[in-house]
């Protein structure tokens, strides 16, 4: 057990090392992708009483879970929400299964991979032909499409080494088999623990409207410095010292340094998008990677930092560099930040009048 552990340690350290080295995990891994923004989630906040009944639905879900497995429900939302971000990132290998959840489970590890009736909602049978399939709602059925019975199931296999932080990242491990799984999981716990609420979608514009700035598409724009590269983000071109503000809630995965992007902040969010903001003067020095943020809230101040040794400044003229990446699971990849950032400032401006 304890090798165990502390191989999901090593594993969880090797990718926070990978952030650090790279930037953002994009840096290594990522590819470029056209412009896209299909999650509705990432546009303006539109409270609708259809989507607090979803989220209503979804935090009894889990707050039942919890009683039932011992597993704190951020934990729960956690595992149900990264579900939900490989689906929208795979729709066509990953359809929607339940109503409000968004875990996947294959058929054949549903039921069995030798089970000759693939099928199959019987708990017993599928527990025979070691599936994972459970009964998580007390119906006697084990069905793939109920809600109740995907989380459960999931629930089912984490909690096979206990419900201490430590074992459930074991359980996370063996089911997923990817150190970043964890890392999200762990990442969205602490985001949904810190405000004790689902609704964690609103956005903000990175910088204070209503003061100089200028910014358009440069995403995909050649870039030469440090090799042959594309730009992955947006420029915005503004006054030295302006804050710099978090444009969605999220926790903090790398603060520090970065040859291309000098002082740099990397955020994750509960889409599994990373926001990356570089070229700062400097930060707030009461963050550190791990801290939970909130939109609109001071994180930074445009500069010129980067293309250099740590403290290089004044290559080019005081911005900040926006970008956002995807993560599909394996892979990490940008695309044009510069929709989201005119709707997010419309939606402000509108606000302020």
């Amino acid at each position: 057990m304890d090798s165990l552990k502390q191989t999901v340690r090593f594993a969880a350290a090797l990718t926070l090392s990978t952030c650090l080295i790279t930037g953002h995990l994009g840096q290594a891994h990522s590819a470029s992708r056209p412009a896209e923004y299909k999650d509705e989630s990432l546009l303006p906040a539109q409270s609708t009483p259809q989507a607090a009944e979803v989220f209503a639905t979804r935090q009894t879900l889990y707050d039942k879970l919890s009683l039932m497995t011992g597993i704190p429900w951020p934990q729960l939302a956690a595992i149900d929400q990264y579900e939900r971000t490989l689906s929208s990132a795979r729709p066509k290998s990953r359809p929607l299964l339940g109503q409000t959840v968004g875990v996947f489970i294959e058929q054949d590890q549903w039921s069995g991979l030798l089970n000759p009736n693939k099928d199959d909602i019987s708990p017993l049978s599928i527990r025979w032909f070691n599936g994972i399939g459970r009964d998580g709602d007390g119906d006697g059925q084990a069905e793939r499409t109920n809600d109740s019975d995907l989380l459960y199931a999931i629930a089912s296999k984490i909690l096979q080494h206990g419900t201490t932080e430590d074992d459930l990242a074991i359980g996370l491990w063996e089911y997923y088999h990817n150190s970043r799984s964890v890392q999200r999981i762990q990442q969205f716990a602490r985001i949904y623990e810190a405000f004790g609420r689902l609704d964690l979608f609103e956005h903000a514009f990175p910088l204070p409207v209503g003061h100089n700035y200028s910014y358009k598409s440069t995403w995909g724009n050649a870039r030469s410095w440090g090799g042959r590269r594309s730009h992955e983000g947006t420029d915005l071109f503004a006054g030295y010292g302006l804050s710099v503000k978090s444009t969605c809630y999220g926790i903090i995965e790398v603060k520090g340094w970065n040859p291309f992007g000098g002082w740099r902040i990397g955020i994750r969010d509960l889409n599994n998008y990373y926001h990356y903001y570089a070229h700062l003067s400097g930060f707030d020095k009461s963050l550190t990677a791990g801290t939970v943020v909130k939109p609109g809230q001071v994180i930074g101040w445009v500069g010129s930092s980067g293309y250099g040794k740590p403290g290089t400044q004044g290559k080019f003229p005081p911005h900040l560099h926006y970008g956002i990446y995807r993560d599909r699971g394996l892979i990490e990849w940008s695309f044009d930040p510069y929709p989201l950032l005119k709707a997010w400032e419309r939606e402000e401006l509108r606000r302020a009048r």
